[in-house]
């Protein structure tokens, strides 16, 4: 209800995710609780999800829906959480603001004469509104850290090749410095949470390609990098 309340007013959610009630009432048999169990996630339009698109802001993606889950994806929902809603891009997400052909402009929630900042402008604007406590985004060049910044909230760009990536091969871009998702919340311990969930066994199972370290609390505790 609060994302679609959101939505309304600043235009940041392309798609709500299918079978979120199912997804719930899975979770609720299931003996062992993941550490996300039940919180309802945001994530950025480009990961993949299976029986949607990932849009990028182009046309030409708009008829590919994806047959599975990307592994970011399949780890949230082996944490309890519930992925529920994807959020808008720039078109190519290569922009520092947050609009492309296909679903408009999106507002900044504190000030609608505002950009929220992108190239996860969507995943900014839809949290700073209320409409998501935790998001998924990605950053190459800011695209985390800038939209946080624009709507007040906090975000982490992981170290490259922390996590998997996002699952869609066809919009990839040959890049010098290394494209990482990573969480956005309103606060730094949510992002805590939230990397710890995501480095877990699963993860580095279903993709071997990211190195098996576990979240360290005590790095973090002391205040050094994560």
């Amino acid at each position: 209800g609060e994302a679609l309340e959101v939505n309304r007013e600043v235009n940041c959610v392309t798609d709500f995710i299918h079978g979120c009630e199912d997804q719930l009432q899975k979770l609720k048999k299931q003996k062992e609780k993941g550490l996300l169990y039940g919180i309802p996630i945001s994530i950025k339009d480009h990961i993949n999800c299976k029986g949607h698109i990932s849009s990028g802001g182009m046309v030409k993606f708009l008829g590919q829906v994806k047959e599975e889950d990307s592994v970011i994806v399949q780890v949230l929902k082996h944490q309890g959480a519930i992925p529920f809603v994807k959020t808008n891009i720039p078109q190519t997400m290569i922009n520092y603001d947050c609009s492309n052909p296909i679903f408009g402009q999106t507002l900044n929630p504190l000030n609608h004469h505002k950009s929220p900042g992108g190239s996860s402008g969507g995943e900014g604007a839809l949290i700073a509104g209320g409409g998501s406590i935790l998001g998924i985004g990605s950053d190459v060049a800011g695209s985390i850290r800038l939209p946080s910044s624009f709507c007040g909230l906090c975000g982490l760009k992981p170290t490259g090749n922390r996590i998997s990536p996002p699952g869609c091969s066809d919009s990839h871009f040959v890049l010098a410095v290394t494209g990482m998702l990573g969480p956005m919340a309103r606060d730094v311990d949510s992002l805590a949470l939230c990397m710890k969930a995501l480095l877990c066994q699963q993860m580095f199972q279903l993709d071997p390609t990211v190195p098996p370290i576990p979240f360290h609390e005590e790095v973090r505790l002391r205040g050094a990098p994560m």
